[in-house]
Parts: structure tokens; C-alpha cells; sequence
């Protein structure tokens, strides 16, 4: 029963709204219900902003807002307002001395595909075929998937490290701290201005880290379940057929871990799903840096824009954001 009773405590705190975001170069983009909006500084110091309203479309459609079908949207929408996002701040924060010449529309398209068909590559099919390579264990879906698994997380951490090494990287990964401690203030009723946001960690339980991590332990235990059932209609499994399998499950297993990541974001005050979430947390310290003040404002004045008019109706509330941030 105090289970139970916590849980709905929990539940019943605090309000609930939408409001994530993510770094991008020389910025933050915030989201928040009904609109997006960037803020980037220019080399010369000022802070540039680009508002949209934006409705998801598993608000527009009913049937879209179903579990597992949410997430699959919502990742889907965040990698299209992250591309974009993205392209506008490269624009704003490179100075034109250095900025590639002759670029369009057509092979910016290009480019983020050759950057998904590598992070694919990177973290999908090379841990299948690094297992099937080395350990002779295709037709042992659990033991093949858990062997799979810790591949898949070895190279992500691997990369991760690599990267944060990188000076351009390490300041994205400030702003990524910085987006984090404004969603934090916000969220905790706190005035938003940089000595508020100041003492929030840098880790946030409802990070993109947390919910790649998420997934990659979800993938392990659903594919364990669905070559477990095509070995007994097929019989055997090879590297080719375990592509074949996995590839067009990918967007489900993403849909699962959304709704996974949405109860241990709701419920972080609960032992049980504090546990689950601790990994993710534990990645941030790659993935997010101390920001300075500057970044911080940057990320207050993107998350101010994002509200609009409509900021002082959710201003000084304390809320529960229960989507990814």
C-alpha cells in the first residue's frame, strides 16, 4: 500500500507539461507545447533567436497518441526539428570566412542521410556482425542478444569519449548542460535568470542520453524474444536474416523505450526507476558539461522565445514534464 500511495503522490504533485530540448552549435533549441524556438550567439556575442509553432502530430491525431505509436512520432519529429535546428545555428555561429562554400538544400538532404545510414552502421549492424564473427552463438537468441548488446554499448561509450574530446564538441556539450539546468529551473517554479539555473545539475533523467541508453537495454530483451520465435517457424538465423529481422523493428523497439523512458522520468522519485534511469545519468557526465553564464543565458533567452506571450501563465509553477527532453 505505501507503494501504491507514493506512486500516486508522485503522480499528483506537480502539474504536467512538454518542455525539452537540445544543444545545437553555439545554442539551445527548446520545445514547448505549441512551439519550438532557437537561440544561437554570433561571433560578434549577440543572441540571435527563430521561433515556430509546432503542434506534434500525435496531438493533431488521436489514434497517433496511442503507446509505442507517441514514441515512434516523437523520435521521428525530433530528429526533423534537430536536422533543422541544427542547419539555422551552423548558419548564425560560423563565421562566413569559414563557412563551406557552395551548399544547398539538396546536399545538406544527402548529408544527414550518409550521417543516419553511418550511425546505423556504427551501432546497429557492426555490433550483429562483430557477435556473429566472434562468438559462434547465432542461433542462442538471449545469449546472442546480451553478447550483442554489450558490443553495441562498448562502441557507443567508445565513441562518446572520443568525441567529448573535441573542443567544438566540448562546448556543445556545455550547452547541453545548460539547456538541462534551464528545463530544471523551469520545471521547479524557479525565476528564469542565470543565478536560478546555476545550481541544477547537468544531468536530467529524461536526456536523448538517457533514452539511447534505454533503448539499447530494451533491444536486447526484444529481439532476445523475436529470434527466439523466427527460429522456431524458420529454424536458424545468420547475420543476413538477423538484419532482415531487426532492421524493420527498430522504429518499435525506439516506440517501447519512449514509453519506458516516460515511467522512469515520472516516477524518478520512486527506488525502482531510479535504479533503471541511473545508467543514462551516469552517461550525461560525458555528454553534459558545466556551462558558463553565457550559455545559460543563451538557453534561457531560446526557452523564453519558445513561450512567447504565453510565458507568464507557466512561469512560477513547478511541473513534471513527462516526454523527452
Amino acid at each position: 500500500m505505501k507503494f501504491i500511495y507514493r506512486l500516486i503522490t508522485i503522480i499528483l504533485s506537480k502539474s504536467s507539461i512538454l518542455v525539452g530540448g537540445q544543444a545545437v552549435i553555439e545554442g539551445v533549441m527548446m520545445r514547448v507545447p505549441g512551439a519550438y524556438s532557437t537561440a544561437v550567439r554570433d561571433p560578434k556575442g549577440d543572441i540571435h533567436t527563430d521561433r515556430h509553432e509546432f503542434t506534434s502530430l500525435a496531438e493533431k491525431y488521436r489514434y497517433l497518441k496511442l503507446p509505442l505509436i507517441r514514441g515512434m512520432i516523437s523520435l521521428f519529429e525530433a530528429m526533423k526539428i534537430g536536422i533543422r535546428t541544427l542547419t539555422w545555428s551552423a548558419d548564425i555561429a560560423i563565421p562566413e570566412d569559414e563557412k563551406p562554400k557552395d551548399t544547398n538544400k539538396f546536399w545538406e538532404t544527402v548529408s544527414s542521410i550518409f550521417a543516419l545510414v553511418i550511425a546505423m552502421g556504427l551501432f546497429f549492424i557492426a555490433p550483429i556482425g562483430i557477435t556473429s564473427w566472434l562468438f559462434d552463438k547465432n542461433n542462442e537468441p538471449f545469449l546472442f542478444n546480451i553478447l550483442s548488446g554489450i558490443v553495441r554499448i562498448s562502441i557507443f561509450l567508445v565513441y562518446l569519449l572520443a568525441i567529448s574530446m573535441m573542443k567544438d564538441v566540448k562546448r556543445l556539450f556545455q550547452y547541453h548542460g545548460a539547456e538541462h539546468k534551464t528545463v530544471y529551473t523551469f520545471e521547479n517554479g524557479d525565476p528564469l535568470d542565470v543565478e536560478s539555473a546555476r545550481k541544477f545539475p547537468t544531468q536530467h533523467p529524461r536526456c536523448g542520453t538517457s533514452f539511447i541508453f534505454i533503448i539499447m537495454i530494451v533491444a536486447i530483451i526484444f529481439f532476445a524474444i523475436t529470434d527466439s520465435l523466427f527460429i522456431r517457424v524458420v529454424g536458424d538465423l545468420t547475420f543476413l536474416k538477423r538484419l532482415v529481422v531487426h532492421l524493420p523493428l527498430i522504429p518499435f523497439v525506439a516506440g517501447v523505450g519512449y514509453e519506458v523512458l516516460k515511467l522512469t522520468a515520472k516516477h524518478r522519485g520512486n527506488p525502482i526507476f531510479r535504479a533503471f534511469s541511473q545508467p543514462g545519468i551516469w552517461l550525461q557526465n560525458i555528454t553534459t558539461k558545466e556551462p558558463d553564464d553565457t550559455q545559460l543565458e543563451v538557453a534561457i533567452v531560446s526557452l523564453k522565445s519558445a513561450f512567447g506571450d504565453q510565458l507568464p501563465q507557466y512561469e512560477g509553477r513547478e511541473y513534471e514534464a513527462e516526454a523527452i527532453g
